[in-house]
């Protein structure tokens, strides 16, 4: 491998990992948002608006959901 092919894979593995990193950081962030939106009201219709919003299942969304419940005893 040439010193510039090098330098571009060492540059591109860089962006990944950037790109992995903020890709948490979104997903923490979405989370949090989630579980703040479910505690204010526990509606089933709140769980739907939320997978609707985030395009996850609704089991999903009662799994994050009874994660932090059981988190925050």
């Amino acid at each position: 491998m040439s010193l510039m092919d090098t330098a571009r894979l060492e540059l591109a593995a860089q962006r990944y990992r950037e790109a992995e990193q903020a890709l948490d950081a979104a997903r923490d962030d979405l989370k949090a948002e989630a579980v703040a939106a479910l505690q204010q009201d526990d509606e089933r219709g709140n769980q739907a608006t939320v997978a609707r919003i985030t395009g996850w299942t609704r089991e999903y969304v009662r799994r994050v959901k009874k994660a932090a419940d059981e988190g925050a005893e």
